[in-house]
């Protein structure tokens, strides 16, 4: 990829809009927007200018242009943006015309990879800025933001410290043995190993949240026909999405609807009720409802609080033993007496029990509480967003193979290797860490993360 010559863009989404952005960043930037603008005056550094969009003395648009200054602009360059009026015949007709000025079309993320290559963000900021733009609720956006002002990045820099100042300890006893430098006993070096292997330990073990945070979860809702599934469903999804019958069996496909609950995307799934079927259309949609269950990072299997607990019900519970499991005793608006959920003894699982009623609501909020304590939500959630968390399994795998190569060093110290061999182990923990942040990355792995970019950005 070429750093010198300057590339163009369109940085708003796709179809008509008040307003459409067209980028250009390099080093011609300003000299290929100003042929085809009719400004009134200089270029001004971070002001923004109202001017005409023309092409052979004829005036196209009235457009907005804001010049940003190298190195003080997002990659470093220079930087134009020309914002036009939506329509993207205009929009597209910008671009042909910076393309015959002499400048290129952006690949995919080329303007956030020129902020990384020219030293503006590290790679965890580079892909914030994707995970800002692929948010679909707004603690994703928070999360995300965090990330793009460095969380995770500062977490790493203190750890990656400890790791150099060991390795620089046990290289200066290697190179100046003769000059008698002491090199920290055994006991010393397994301690200030497990200085940096705590804390990344740590930080391994934020994936689990920060995955569901990134890419949300799917919650299966199931029971047997006629307990409430569909109006519980309608509940918490806040509309009459599902159909909803007096007659047993109303469900015979799923039906699924994706809300934000606690700012963590939850996918809803509304399973047929689970029994023996009657005909051939029940017995695929109890299949679908069954496959649904398995493949559900968290269950919700409803009972009917208002009516003994039967076999079939059971066999279900029986079903989520050892799974995330969330048991609600629905219909509670129709039980007069105190207890609202009939005990369930299941051996060995431990579930969350819950009473709701679909049609007035009691419940419903604290089913919500239940889902979101099931995932880890609000419960320190904002702290480990600004601390810095692992959202993504390129991370993750990272941080996973430093910790082998620290587990490596630990026995290596053990078997009283010398101190050259055990530096190969440190070494070995060090590179997963500065792949992170983009210190050391081949081209091939850089090519995959800004790939998933959309252009302009």
């Amino acid at each position: 990829m070429n750093l010198d010559d300057t590339i163009v863009a369109i940085a708003t989404p796709p179809g008509r809009g008040g307003i459409g952005v067209v980028r250009l960043a390099g080093p011609e930037a300003r000299g290929i927007a100003g042929r085809m603008l009719r400004l009134g005056r200089e270029w001004e550094a971070g002001r923004a200018v109202r001017c005409d969009l023309v092409e052979g003395g004829s005036r196209i648009d009235e457009v907005v242009v804001t010049f940003f200054a190298a190195p003080h602009s997002y990659t470093a360059d220079d930087i134009v943006e020309i914002s036009a009026h939506g329509s993207p015949v205009v929009l597209r007709h910008i671009v042909e015309m910076s393309l015959a000025g002499g400048a290129r079309l952006a690949e995919p993320g080329e303007f956030t990879m020129r902020a990384f290559l020219n030293g503006r963000i590290d790679l965890t900021q580079a892909e914030a800025v994707r995970d800002l733009i692929d948010s679909q609720t707004l603690f994703q956006a928070k999360v995300a933001a965090q990330q793009l002002e460095g969380a995770l990045s500062n977490r790493l820099k203190p750890i990656k410290r400890r790791l150099v100042d060991l390795i620089a300890l046990l290289e200066a006893g290697i190179d100046f043995a003769e000059d008698d430098v002491s090199v920290a006993p055994d006991a010393t070096i397994v301690e200030r190993i497990g200085q940096v292997k705590t804390p990344l330990v740590e930080l391994a073990a934020s994936f689990t949240y920060g995955k569901i945070v990134r890419e949300g979860l799917t919650l299966a809702i199931v029971g047997r026909p006629n307990v409430g599934k569909s109006s519980l469903f309608n509940r918490l999804v806040e509309r009459e999405r599902a159909i909803v019958t007096a007659q047993p069996g109303t469900t015979r496909d799923l039906v699924s609807e994706t809300v934000a609950i606690g700012g963590i995307p939850v996918e809803l799934v509304d399973t047929a009720g689970i029994r023996r079927a009657l005909d051939e259309a029940e017995s695929i949609g109890i299949k679908k409802s069954m496959e649904a269950l398995a493949d559900a990072d968290l269950v919700l299997v409803v009972i009917d609080a208002s009516e003994a607990v039967g076999e079939e019900d059971r066999e279900l519970l029986r079903l989520v033993t050892g799974r995330a499991a969330i048991v609600v005793g629905n219909k509670s608006d129709l039980v007069s007496n105190g207890d609202r959920l009939p005990y369930v003894s299941l051996a060995g699982e431990s579930v969350v029990r819950i009473s709701t009623s679909a049609v007035t609501g009691e419940g419903i909020a604290g089913l919500r509480a239940a889902i979101l304590g099931h995932i880890g939500g609000e419960c320190g959630g904002q702290a480990e967003a600004e601390a810095g968390f692992l959202t993504s399994v390129r991370h993750q795998k990272l941080v996973s193979d430093a910790l082998g190569a620290l587990e490596a060093a630990v026995g290596a110290v053990g078997l009283r290797v010398p101190h050259e061999m055990l530096l190969l182990d440190l070494y070995g923990a060090l590179r997963p860490l500065d792949e992170i942040t983009g210190a050391t990355t081949s081209d091939d792995i850089l090519n995959l993360i800004f790939g998933t970019f959309c252009i302009g950005k």
